[in-house]
């Protein structure tokens, strides 16, 4: 028997996200490769982010900067599975 995985994605807008990285991260007392480094992504990404160069990022990369930061910026996705 052939296992099949089924993928579910799920899509959220988030307005000027870019924009609160930059904020955020200037509040910071780490530098951007510290910050980079904690959330699991390269340096050059990061400053794609807070230049707004990125039109989409995956929820673990927004979950990696959001520890770095220690924020929320309270993206939430329904995680409700059936049968759960």
């Amino acid at each position: 028997m052939l296992n099949v995985d089924v993928v579910r994605q799920i899509r959220v807008t988030v307005p000027d996200l870019h924009e609160r990285i930059k904020k955020e991260t200037g509040k910071s007392n780490k530098s951007v490769q510290v910050l980079a480094t904690e959330a699991g992504i390269s340096t050059a990404y990061w400053y794609q982010m807070m230049k707004g160069e990125r039109s989409w990022i995956s929820e673990e990369v927004l979950e990696g900067i959001e520890k770095a930061l220690g924020v929320s910026f309270g993206v939430e996705f329904d995680s409700s599975k059936e049968g759960d």
